[in-house]
């Protein structure tokens, strides 16, 4: 989650020098360093259900699963952000011997607020989409249940399916697992 607060123009060196140190995140977009926020108890609970649920479903699977301190690195756009979710397939691969930014997610989540929607659906997913391995991408709505699930079908074109029930199941196609609504919302929107 992103806010309007003050940014700040650096180098990538000097960025990645003062995150470092920081207490708080903050995300690399075009020289700016931009501070990120905290987010919700709803935006928070539905990030952590995907991580146990993807974590759950791994048992006999190679992929890992990291939550939002992991800094993804897309170097086609030297942008560094923090998705809220991200799966690697196989092995991570980093940003040289840096092991704090992956560079190969095959799958990314982001738990949509009304401070990041746009540049969720915008920039960041343009940007996500240089990266090779990237095949499927995740919109999370938290007031709602409802979750877009973008898929890779070739190098330009992506396919978009809805899902609005609690007793649907999504299909992860980038790592071959089942999830369901009532999982992703397990309590969150209950009361």
């Amino acid at each position: 989650m992103t806010a309007n607060l003050q940014t700040l123009q650096v180098s990538i060196n000097e960025y990645r020098r003062r995150e470092e140190m920081a207490e708080t995140r903050h995300e690399y977009r075009d020289g700016e360093v931009v501070p990120m926020t905290g987010g919700t108890y709803e935006h928070n609970g539905i990030a952590l259900n995907w991580v146990t649920y993807l974590n759950l479903g791994r048992r006999d699977q190679s992929y890992q699963v990291r939550a939002g301190d992991m800094r993804l690195w897309i170097p086609q756009y030297q942008q560094a952000v923090y998705p809220d979710v991200l799966v690697i397939a196989g092995e991570p691969r980093f940003n040289g011997d840096r092991r704090d930014e992956l560079l190969n997610p095959c799958l990314i989540v982001e738990v949509l607020s009304p401070s990041t929607e746009a540049r969720d659906r915008g920039d960041k997913f343009r940007y996500y989409q240089s990266i090779p391995e990237f095949r499927e991408y995740l919109l999370v709505h938290q007031n709602e249940p409802r979750v877009e699930q973008f898929l890779r079908r070739d190098e330009k074109e992506w396919s978009l399916r809805l899902y609005d029930r609690r007793d649907t199941t999504i299909s992860l196609s980038a790592i071959s697992l089942d999830i369901s609504l009532q999982e992703i919302y397990q309590g969150i929107l209950e009361r």
